[in-house]
């Protein structure tokens, strides 16, 4: 009986070697959560100081890929519309459109921040 017992615990410990017991996640979503408000914060900071008539390229430089671009020819030249994210909507790790600030350019050069001024190309 005894000689059973030692290749059984020996068998027990490979079967459950390569097992991990995780409680309370591993962090790499608390981690994603973080970077992300924390991205969401820069873009904010950022948005509320910049001046009417910057260029874009310098914008793109500063908060990086946009999450949407919209671009269209209007009466008065070439819109471009970059929307960051700025603030969460829902907690389901995608960004949608309301989950961003639209900065508007004419030409190149920043005209206008927010829904108002996308709603005002109309």
């Amino acid at each position: 009986m005894k000689a059973l017992i030692l290749p059984a615990a020996a068998l027990g410990l490979l079967m459950t070697s390569g097992c991990v017991l995780s409680i309370g996640g591993d962090g790499h979503d608390d981690n994603h959560y973080t970077s992300v408000r924390a991205q969401e914060r820069n873009n904010r900071e950022y948005i509320a100081t910049i001046s009417m008539g910057t260029p874009s390229s310098a914008v793109v430089t500063h908060l990086g890929t946009p999450d949407f671009t919209d671009v269209f020819t209007g009466k008065d030249g070439e819109y471009r519309i970059l929307r960051y994210r700025t603030h969460r909507a829902e907690s389901d790790g995608d960004t949608s459109r309301d989950e961003t600030t639209p900065l508007v350019f004419l030409d190149g050069r920043l005209v206008g921040v927010g829904e108002e001024a996308v709603l005002r190309l109309r």
